[in-house]
């Protein structure tokens, strides 16, 4: 039988709006290799638009932080046993674990014990904490696809299948408009400074982020009147969960939905929450502030095991902080309206913030992620 004859099933299970999109990339390349592949199982709205079945929406289960994830264990709980039933009454041909580590580990472990094959996309940061997790990985997967090319030696050092397919955002993150078309779209002035506000895709992360992000707006917009600000909405995030946020900001906020990076590119700086949106805003080549806060027992938590100094996929990769990082007491609306006054008005720091985008850029590659990874999930259903 070939490709094209082919109904192999594959069960994905993407447990945040990052892991969505890397997995609806991902299965249109599959698609395109296979047209008679079925793809079901746990996801968001990109996933299903891509044509796979979800049967487990992830929009309330995306949390980070122990204390988060508690509050949301009885529906978390339920997607897992959602999906291991799956498991046993569908029987597919392969489980896809893409990212949402913890819980996809348990899912992984139970998928490889009743004989399906686990391929598991974006490994855990075991070069931040927790190195040992490479050998417990090892036993519930078939194969570890990592996304940035140092990760490899870790798995190679413990004899765990790995395969390094690129980065998914650095083919998805191409504005549709050029600016100067963006920017009448969104009816920016082009002759005024444009600040992004991205306060994350989680709704707990909107809870912590925005109300900092708009109180800065407003010390920004006080001082400068002219300051437009722009908002692109992820698409895990409902209207609702911005709306009360916004009612009662002092300052006009303009929410673009499905444009994100022709949004991102018409701004001069950005306020960003950490995690695969400063990577994005990396790759446009935008400078920015990256922010992040937790409850204070996970952050407490996470600082005694986290090993390395950056949080932000940026600084991470360049291996030095080339963006300003504002973690929990550091974070407030002074703090971060000073460090976008300073990225629009200080011509040398900007430049030196642009210059280390573009080596992370440069460090990237080529892209070619979701079609490296579709080809490498055929290979396994083949029997490679």
């Amino acid at each position: 039988m070939t490709d094209s004859q082919a109904s192999y099933t594959v069960l994905f299970s993407a447990g945040e709006s990052s892991g969505d999109q890397h997995a609806a990339h991902m299965f249109a390349e599959m698609q395109q290799l296979c047209p008679g592949i079925k793809g079901l199982g746990m996801g968001g709205v990109k996933m299903r638009q891509a044509g796979i079945d979800i049967r487990v929406d992830s929009s309330g289960i995306g949390v980070i932080g122990l204390v988060e994830i508690l509050k949301h264990y009885g529906e978390i709980r339920r997607a897992l046993a959602a999906l291991k039933r799956i498991v046993v009454d569908e029987k597919p041909d392969l489980l896809v674990c893409v990212d949402y580590k913890e819980f996809n580990l348990k899912l992984a472990r139970f998928a490889k014990r009743r004989g399906v094959k686990v391929l598991f996309y974006v490994s855990p940061q075991v070069w931040a904490w927790r190195p040992g997790r490479v050998k417990t990985y090892g036993k519930a997967i078939d194969m570890m696809a990592v996304i940035f090319p140092f990760e490899t030696r870790y798995y190679e050092a413990e004899n765990v299948p790995v395969r390094y397919v690129g980065h998914p955002s650095v083919d998805k993150v191409l504005p549709q408009l050029g600016r100067d078309e963006a920017l009448a779209l969104f009816n920016l002035d082009p002759a005024q400074p444009v600040v992004g506000l991205l306060p994350g895709s989680r709704g707990n992360e909107i809870k912590r982020m925005l109300p900092v992000m708009l109180a800065a707006a407003e010390k920004l917009a006080a001082a400068r009147p002219q300051l437009q600000f722009v908002l692109p909405q992820a698409d895990s995030i409902a209207d609702a969960e911005l709306a009360a946020h916004l009612a009662q900001a002092q300052v006009a906020v303009r929410v673009v939905k499905g444009r994100p990076y022709d949004a991102i590119q018409c701004c001069d700086a950005v306020m960003t929450t950490s995690g695969t949106a400063s990577l994005e805003i990396a790759l446009l080549q935008v400078p920015m502030v990256i922010v992040y806060r937790l409850a204070a027992f996970s952050y407490w938590l996470g600082k005694r095991l986290v090993k390395i100094p950056f949080i932000g996929l940026p600084n991470i990769i360049a291996g030095k902080g080339i963006v300003r990082e504002l973690i929990q007491e550091q974070l407030t609306a002074d703090n971060l309206a000073a460090e976008i006054r300073r990225l629009l008005d200080d011509s040398q720091y900007r430049g030196s913030c642009i210059g280390g985008l573009g080596e992370v850029k440069r460090q990237l590659g080529q892209g070619g992620g979701s079609r490296n990874m579709a080809e490498l999930a055929l290979e396994m259903l083949r029997g490679g």
